[in-house]
């Protein structure tokens, strides 16, 4: 769950950063902000592939 949460905040922190290098014309900040949503994105994948094992392994000791 933290993952998620926390690749989700990245995410959106990332999106913030690119449209300020779209708005200011700043390729670095663009880039910046693609790149943290892209890490974004992986962390929520982590995070969901985490709760999977997890919910498996509980569903296994039952």
């Amino acid at each position: 769950m933290d993952d998620r949460l926390e690749g989700k905040g990245k995410e959106l922190s990332g999106k913030v950063k690119e449209a300020a290098g779209d708005l200011t014309d700043n390729e670095r900040l663009q880039a910046e902000g693609e790149k943290e949503q892209a890490e974004g994105k992986i962390q929520q994948a982590v995070g969901d592939v985490k709760d999977k094992v997890a919910d498996f392994l509980d569903r296994d000791k039952k």
